[in-house]
Order: C-alpha cells, then sequence, then structure tokens
C-alpha cells in the first residue's frame, strides 16, 4: 500500500513538469540547498534513540515567486540508547514548498521513500516530512516533522529544527 501511495505522489507531480515546456534554470529560479538537522525521536524511535542528527541535500527549481518543487535527500543519524545500535534514515524524495513572500515565511513538505541504515529485516517505507520555516535569498531555518512508516509496523519518527544555505547556479 505504501509503495502505491509513493507512486501515486510521484505522478501527481509529472504534469506540473509536462506543462514547463521551455524551462531554463538560472540562479534566480533553481538552486541546491545543503544543511544540517538536529531532532529529538518521538514514538516508538524515543524507546531506542535519544537524539538525532543529519544533513539535508535539495535541489530546487522556483516556478514561480511563491511555488517551488524539487528533489531531496540526506541522512538522518539516530543515536542509540541504552544497550541499542544506532541506526539511520536515508530519504529519497520529492518536495513543494510555497513562499508567502520573499523573505518570510514558508511551509512544505517532502514525500517519498525513507531507506534504513543498520536495522535488520526492515528496508524502510514511506516517508513525509512537513516543514515551517523562515527563509531569505541565502538561508533557510524551519522545524520539522519527520516519519518513516517502514516495513513490519515500525514508525521511526522525529522532531527538530534544520538550516540550509542556498547555493545558486552561476
Amino acid at each position: 500500500m505504501n509503495k502505491l501511495f509513493l507512486v501515486i505522489v510521484i505522478l501527481s507531480f509529472s504534469p506540473m513538469f509536462a506543462q514547463q515546456t521551455d524551462v531554463e534554470f538560472t540562479p534566480n529560479n533553481s538552486w541546491l540547498k545543503a544543511g544540517l538537522t538536529a531532532g529529538i525521536p518521538v514514538g516508538d524511535a524515543s524507546d531506542v534513540s535519544s537524539f538525532n542528527l543529519g544533513l539535508d541535500l535539495r535541489g530546487q527549481y522556483l516556478f514561480n515567486p511563491n511555488i517551488a518543487v524539487g528533489i531531496a535527500s540526506g541522512y538522518s543519524h539516530f543515536f542509540g540508547k541504552d544497550n541499542f545500535d544506532d541506526f539511520g534514515v536515508v530519504p529519497l524524495a520529492g518536495f513543494f514548498r510555497y513562499y508567502f513572500t520573499p523573505n518570510g515565511l514558508f511551509f512544505g513538505g517532502d514525500v517519498g521513500y525513507g531507506f534504513l541504515t543498520n536495522i535488520d529485516n526492515n528496508q524502510g517505507g514511506l516517508y513525509v516530512n512537513p516543514q515551517i520555516g523562515y527563509h531569505n535569498r541565502d538561508w533557510n531555518i524551519y522545524a520539522f516533522y519527520q516519519n518513516t512508516f517502514a516495513e513490519n509496523d515500525v514508525d521511526i519518527q522525529n522532531v527538530g529544527v534544520g538550516v540550509t544555505y542556498n547555493i545558486r547556479f552561476k
């Protein structure tokens, strides 16, 4: 069921790209975002992990001054507590952002697949990551809730903050 949902979400993004026949990438409409995240595990993940740190990598295309889409990836490392091992999530997702103004509030989210590392008998599952934050030309600071609905009824959830720097294409 999760894989079917993922396919539906990916196909829903395809009409946006199909309608743009003369897409031109410029420093004003496309860039890379690279940054760090820090969070606290919630739900079942809080039983086996005390906190997490991660990398956030994104490629963004701005359709107009308010709407952006792109590809998101990175790595979230969960530090095990007590006798539990560390583990991680590597997302591969599409993302959407709505910017209210050129500098200020934004909201958005990622939807894709989260690959799990160092967890036996579980490859991963549906990955969602809604966000709300502040942005300017160079920086994004945001709060997020991240959930990977993995196989065998394992949900890996955390809440946290992140910061990314915009690397413009020239």
